[in-house]
C-alpha cells in the first residue's frame, strides 16, 4: 500500500512538470537489507580468513642462579665459592601469522617465533603443522616459517607505498589465543590512521615506516596481517600502545602499528635466501639534535635538524670524510628532521651496505658515502 502511494505521488509530480525532482526511493525490502550486509569488508574477510594461522611456540630460556650463601665471604671460607648454576625453563607463547604461498611459507614476527624451540601452526580447518624457522631478523621483527604441504590458501600482497590515510583497514589474528577455541581468526576493522611512522625500541628493534591503524590489536595479534578492503595484505600487525595490561597481555586502545608489507617482503627475501641478515657492522658516528646554542654556533637560521657531534678515529665515518659539525640533511634520499631518523635508517642497514648522506658544511651541500663495515672482533 505504501509503495502504491509513492508511485501515485511520482506520477502526479511528473504530470505537473516537476519531473526534475528525483523520484523517491521505495522502502527497502527485507531482501535489500540482507544483500546490503555483503560489502567490501565481508568479502575481504571471506577471502583472507583461510590464509590466517594461529601460532603456538615453546621457547627454552636459560637462567643463571647464584647461591647467596656461596657468594658470601663468611660462608665461602667453610664451603668454598661455587660457580653460578644454569637452568633452563620452557616458556609457552602464542601469536598470529599468515600464509604467503601455496607451498606453505608463513610470515610472523620475530618476537613471536624467532627464538622458539618448537613452533606449531594451526590452520582454519583445524589441522596442526610443525613449522620450521627458515630465518628470523630481530631488528625488523620479521620471521619466516615453513610448513610441509601443497595447495595452501594464501594472501595476496599489496603495495604498501600506495596506502591511503583513512581507507579501511582489517586486522586478523589470534588475540589472547582465541584462535585455539574454534580455529577461526578474530577480525577487527578500522582505518589507516597514519603512515611512515618510525619507532626505535630500547631492545634494538627498528620499526621503520610503520602503518598506524585504529583496528583493535591486542596481545596475540602480533604477526597477523593488516589487510585493505580489496583483501590484500598491506602490513604485519606488530606493536600496540596500551594503558591496560595484566598477566595475559595488553588490550587495544585504538593505536596499533603494522610493519609495511613492502618492508616485510624485502626482509623475507633475504631470510629465504640466507636464513639471517647480517647487521653486525661498525659506523663510528654520533649525532645530536640541533638546539639553540648549536644553531647559533653554526650560524643557522633556526634550531632544527641533526648535527654530527663525534667521529671515532679510524672508523668508517672518518674514512667517509665526515667531520664534527656537519649538518645531516638526508640519508638515502630521506629527509632528516631528528636524530632518531638517522638512527632508524642506519640501524636498518646490512653489513657491507653503502649509504649516501647529504650534509651541509660551511653553507655547502656535500654527498658522503658511508660503508657499513663488518665489525672487527678483537
Amino acid at each position: 500500500m505504501q509503495n502504491k502511494r509513492i508511485f501515485i505521488l511520482v506520477v502526479i509530480l511528473t504530470v505537473l512538470g516537476l519531473s526534475a525532482i528525483p523520484p523517491l526511493l521505495p522502502i527497502a525490502s527485507a531482501q535489500d537489507i540482507t544483500s546490503s550486509r555483503r560489502n567490501a569488508i565481508t568479502r575481504a574477510v571471506n577471502v583472507c580468513s583461510p590464509a590466517i594461522v594461529g601460532i603456538n611456540v615453546v621457547e627454552v630460556r636459560e637462567y643463571q642462579y647464584h647461591d647467596p650463601f656461596a657468594s658470601d665471604p663468611f660462608f665461602a671460607q667453610f664451603f668454598g665459592r661455587s660457580q653460578p648454576q644454569t637452568y633452563r625453563q620452557q616458556i609457552q607463547g602464542l601469536g598470529s601469522g599468515f600464509l604467503i604461498s601455496a607451498d606453505g611459507y608463513i610470515l610472523t614476527n620475530d618476537h613471536v617465533a624467532g627464538h622458539a624451540a618448537k613452533v606449531v601452526v594451526t590452520m582454519t580447518n583445524g589441522e596442526k603443522y610443525d613449522a620450521k624457522i627458515i630465518g628470523s631478523d630481530p631488528t625488523s621483527d620479521v620471521c619466516l616459517l615453513k610448513v610441509e604441504g601443497t595447495n595452501f590458501p594464501y594472501l595476496k600482497i599489496s603495495n604498501s607505498d600506495d596506502v591511503i590515510i583513512g581507507e579501511w583497514a582489517i586486522a586478523f589474528g589470534n588475540p589472547f589465543g582465541l584462535f585455539d577455541i574454534n580455529a577461526k581468526p578474530t577480525v577487527t576493522v578500522g582505518v589507516v590512521s597514519n603512515s611512515g611512522v618510525n619507532l626505535v625500541q630500547p631492545d634494538g628493534r627498528v620499526y621503520r615506516g610503520m602503518i598506524q591503524s585504529d583496528a583493535a590489536i591486542s596481545s596475540g595479534n602480533s604477526g597477523g596481517p593488516l589487510v585493505n578492503s580489496a583483501g590484500e595484505a598491506i602490513g604485519m600487525n606488530t606493536i600496540i600502545y596500551s594503558t591496560a595490561q595484566n598477566s595475559q597481555g595488553a588490550g587495544s586502545i585504538g593505536i596499533g602499528f603494522a610493519i609495511p608489507i613492502n618492508r616485510v617482503k624485502k626482509v623475507m627475501e633475504l631470510l629465504k635466501r640466507d636464513g639471517a641478515i647480517d647487521r653486525d657492522f661498525d659506523v663510528g658516528l654520533r649525532v645530536q639534535p640541533v638546539d639553540e646554542k648549536i644553531a647559533k654556533y653554526l650560524e643557522l637560521k633556526k634550531a632544527q635538524g641533526v648535527v654530527i657531534s663525534e667521529i671515532t678515529y679510524g672508523s668508517p665515518a672518518e674514512r667517509a670524510g665526515f667531520e664534527p659539525g656537519d649538518l645531516i640533511l638526508e640519508v638515502e634520499g630521506q629527509k632528516i628532521n631528528r636524530d632518531t631518523d638517522v638512527d632508524t635508517i642506519v640501524r636498518d642497514g646490512v653489513a657491507g651496505q653503502k649509504m649516501n648522506f647529504t650534509v651541509l658544511r660551511n653553507d655547502k651541500k656535500l654527498t658522503k658515502t658511508l660503508v657499513l663495515e663488518k665489525r672487527k672482533r678483537k
